[in-house]
């Protein structure tokens, strides 16, 4: 495995503990079909949570939140509706929330929460 890809999965993991101790239920990690990946798809009590995880080991290039473009986040919309059909699941409310880790290896990681980013 890539350095970068054990930094991701690091980073998801964290994430999905992270959401877990938050109070929400994990119904399923890295979704994939034609129109891309969702990290994490939670439920915070009746909301469907979609949430992008991104990991970086240093802020040397910015925040890992930046890397999350209204490109990316159009994509997430894309791959959620996908998801939903997929399942045949009508939640009565989405929501799409962006979690950015920093961890260089040493030390505690940073995680940083933005929620209802779309």
């Amino acid at each position: 495995m890539r350095t970068s890809d054990a930094l991701g999965k690091f980073g998801e993991d964290l994430a999905a503990e992270y959401l877990q101790r938050s109070g929400l239920v994990i119904v399923e990690r890295n979704y994939r079909c034609r129109s891309g990946e969702i990290d994490i798809l939670a439920r915070d009590e009746n909301v469907l949570v979609v949430c992008e995880v991104k990991t970086r080991s240093t802020e040397m290039f910015g925040s890992p939140l930046a890397a999350v473009t209204p490109l990316k986040l159009r994509r997430m919309r894309r791959v959620a509706l996908a998801w939903l059909a997929d399942r045949g699941i009508r939640p009565s409310s989405i929501r799409f929330d962006v979690i950015g880790i920093v961890h260089s290896g040493s030390g505690q990681p940073t995680v940083e929460h933005l929620r209802d980013v779309a």
